[in-house]
Formats: structure tokens, C-alpha cells, sequence
């Protein structure tokens, strides 16, 4: 089976679980003799996997192109796009013109999620129609709403199924107040997919209700980790245990859905009951600054540390130094961090409104607006080594459960439905 998988991450550039998601996938598809196409925006220098062959958006659409218009109409924004026409060209300085640009330029695609994103978006989809053309696959495959345009440009041309994969719903990202635009195109992605997936059933519920999408055109796959060998981790450098010290670890976006301020306020309880801790917030976000402010004013300083963004191997790190992991989000469709805490043997704590908390049957769950319950539940994993060893052991056990190739068979199973 050959399948034409769009995507905005891969590794070594991922900002988020989305990236690793779609690596976890693509790898154990492989195994299945699936053979995939895997589109993202930009290429790096360090951009190689041999699971799948990885294709940039670069290159493939000349700059001149028409952009498509029929997917413009659905974006509420205007779009600006570059132009060959300019004031005082006749008609042959112009067709010299047009014919030097088709020579040399091309799209550029930064990849990420900058202001320029929307723009992207849409070029993005010139690049599905371009290799849609081609058919030489079976089926299309876009992860998250940046790639539903060209899933659906590339599904027009070639008449064949499509599948849009929900990771994250700007629902879940922005809480009641959804920008239109992304509402619009996640919903006419969902609208024109043959088959939805999504990562959980608390999900499956929302785009059911928000998105007023069918239930039988639903398909919850949950996510899975990869698991790999831990054996040559060593600890961050920065990072220095004391005697008897014990490290609570955040790790994630530091933005409204991730609730990091209320494991800053479940952390000042802590650290009035326990002078032996301290506590980490990995990541970056639009919420940084804000919660920095915040630990200072609750007189943490000496206590907590922000590492910044954390690539892989730094995360591995942090996981291997951390007693207790906390994933206090208020909207989460799935949450993979908590599955890599686990590889490490580290007891979790997960918000009752996480998706993981469907399958995690040994975590320990709180509301996250609950703070005094999430202090208790880390007060008593922190000072309990019974209980400790005890939602470790379980939760490993599930883990065990939870594998990459699992996920690739469910997904098969559609691909062949």
C-alpha cells in the first residue's frame, strides 16, 4: 500500500507531540510494508529517516503558480501573494520576467508557526494539488489542520479517499474562544475526509459536537512511545542532585492549554512541606514570561528552575532526573510526555481532562483546577517510596501495552476499510 501523508513536523524539527506522533507512526507503518510519502514544509540538513520518503514542500511549486482560490474563499484573512506584476512592464519585459521567475523561484516554507503561517497554509495546498496529480498512491493521509487544505486539494485531483488525522483542535489549543479561520479549515477538512481519526474518545466527543461530524466517520487511534534504549543517558550537566533531593518535572508548551500555573501554585504547597524538592518547567510559550513573574512572586526562586525549549535527547535527560511528572493540562487530546516519564520509571500525575488519562489506568488523576488535590497527590508520592514503586510498576505494565505497532495495525485496518 502506498500512502501520500502530509505533515507540518518530523524529526530532528519537532515543536510539539505532532512530530513525534507522526515519527512513531511513519516508523512502525514501514514495518507493515506500508510505503509513504511523507510531505512537510522544509527539509533540513539533518532531515533522514528511512521509513518513508521524506519530500519537501520547496521546489515543487514554482512561485509564479496560481495559488488556489477555491480554498482562499474558506479563510477569513487576506492572504497576500507574491506577484510577478509590477507598474511599467510591457508585454515582453513582462513575459521575460515570468520566465525568469519560473526558472528561479520557488515557494519558501519556514515550517513553523510564525505570523506567516496562514500564507504558508495555503501555498502548502498548491504543493497537495502538484503531487495529487502524480497518483501514484493509494491514499492521503494529513496530520492537523495546517495540512487539510492540501489533503483535500490532493483527494479533488486524484479521486482517492482521504484521511485527516486530529492531533489537537483549536479548541483544545484556545479554550471557547477558537480563532475562525483555523475553526474553518479544520472543519472543512473534516467535512470533505473520508474517514476522521482522532487521539482519543474525550476528543472524538468534542468534534462530534463542535465540529458536527458523524459518529460512524470517527476513529479513535491512540498514540503510543517509542521505546528506545536509556542505557547511555547521563544527567543534564546544569542540573546537580543533592542529598536526598527530589526533582518535580513540567514539560511542555508554556501556553494557557497546558495549566502551568497550576502546577505553580500545587508547587508552592509542596515547597512550604517539603524543603527536599525542587521543581522544572521545560518548554517555551507564550505564558513564559507571565509564569516566571509568578514563581517569583510566590518566593520560588531558589526552588524552581526554567529550562527553555529542550531538544530530544535533553528531554531524555530531564525525564531520567525526575522523581514525579506532572501534566496538569486543561485540554489535552492525548499527551504523549507522560508515556516517555514512564519509559523512565517515573511515577505521573495527568489531568482528568487529558486524553492519556483514558488508557494511563494506574496514574494518578487530578482536575487541574484542583491544586490542593494535585499537592496532596505529589506531597504523597514524594515522600511514599511504597506508593511510588507501587504506580510505577503499574504503570509500566501498561506501557507494555502501548506500542507504535499497535497503532499502525489500527491504522491499516482503516486504510483498508
Amino acid at each position: 500500500m502506498k500512502v501520500l501523508m502530509f505533515g507540518w513536523e518530523f524529526p530532528p524539527h519537532i515543536s510539539g507531540g505532532l512530530g513525534t506522533a507522526c515519527f512513531g507512526i511513519t516508523n512502525a507503518l514501514a514495518t507493515k510494508n506500508v510505503k509513504i510519502t511523507f510531505v512537510i514544509p522544509k527539509l533540513t540538513s539533518n532531515s533522514a529517516n528511512s521509513c518513508c520518503n521524506l519530500v519537501s514542500a520547496e521546489n515543487i511549486i514554482p512561485m509564479n503558480e496560481k495559488i488556489i482560490k477555491s480554498q482562499i474563499k474558506h479563510i477569513s484573512k487576506y492572504i497576500e501573494v507574491p506577484s510577478t506584476l509590477t507598474p511599467y512592464l510591457n508585454d515582453v519585459t513582462y513575459k521575460e520576467r515570468v520566465e525568469q521567475e519560473t526558472k528561479e523561484s520557488v515557494f519558501s516554507f519556514s515550517g513553523n508557526y510564525g505570523g506567516n503561517l496562514m500564507e504558508e497554509v495555503v501555498r502548502y495546498s498548491a504543493v497537495g494539488k502538484k503531487l495529487g496529480a502524480k497518483k501514484d498512491f493509494d491514499i492521503i493521509h494529513a496530520h492537523d489542520w495546517m495540512t487539510f487544505l492540501a489533503g483535500i486539494e490532493a483527494k479533488k485531483v486524484s479521486g482517492k479517499k482521504l484521511i485527516v488525522h486530529v492531533h489537537s483542535t483549536e479548541y483544545d489549543r484556545s479554550g471557547n474562544n477558537p480563532q475562525q479561520d483555523i475553526y474553518n479549515i479544520e472543519k472543512l477538512g473534516m467535512d470533505s475526509a473520508d474517514i476522521v481519526i482522532t487521539v482519543s474518545e474525550r476528543m472524538k466527543q468534542l468534534i462530534k459536537i463542535k465540529y458536527e461530524i458523524s459518529d460512524d466517520k470517527i476513529h479513535v487511534v491512540y498514540n503510543a512511545v517509542t521505546k528506545d534504549d536509556l542505557s547511555a543517558i547521563e544527567p543534564l550537566w546544569q542540573f546537580k542532585k543533592g542529598h536526598d533531593e527530589k526533582f518535580v518535572t513540567f514539560l511542555g508548551r508554556i501556553t494557557m492549554q497546558k495549566g502551568p500555573e497550576y502546577f505553580i501554585d500545587a508547587c508552592k504547597i509542596v515547597a512550604d512541606k517539603l524543603p527536599n524538592v525542587r521543581f522544572i518547567m521545560a518548554g517555551s510559550g507564550d505564558m513564559a514570561k507571565k509564569m516566571i513573574l509568578k514563581m517569583a512572586s510566590l518566593d520560588l526562586t531558589s526552588r524552581f528552575h526554567f529550562t527553555g525549549f529542550l531538544k530530544p535527547l535533553e528531554r531524555e535527560h530531564l525525564f531520567n532526573l525526575s522523581d514525579l511528572y506532572i501534566m496538569p493540562s486543561v485540554s489535552e487530546p492525548f499527551g504523549i510526555t507522560p508515556l516517555e516519564a514512564i519509559k523512565h520509571n517515573v511515577p505521573v500525575i495527568v489531568s482528568h481532562q487529558s486524553g492519556i488519562a483514558e488508557i494511563l489506568e494506574h496514574a494518578k488523576k487530578v482536575d487541574f483546577w484542583n491544586v490542593k488535590e494535585l499537592s496532596s497527590a505529589m506531597i504523597e508520592i514524594l515522600t511514599n517510596d511504597k506508593v511510588s514503586k507501587q504506580m510505577v510498576e503499574n504503570n509500566r505494565k501498561c506501557l507494555d501495552q502501548i506500542d507504535w505497532k499497535n497503532v499502525a495495525d489500527h491504522i491499516i485496518s482503516i486504510y483498508q476499510k
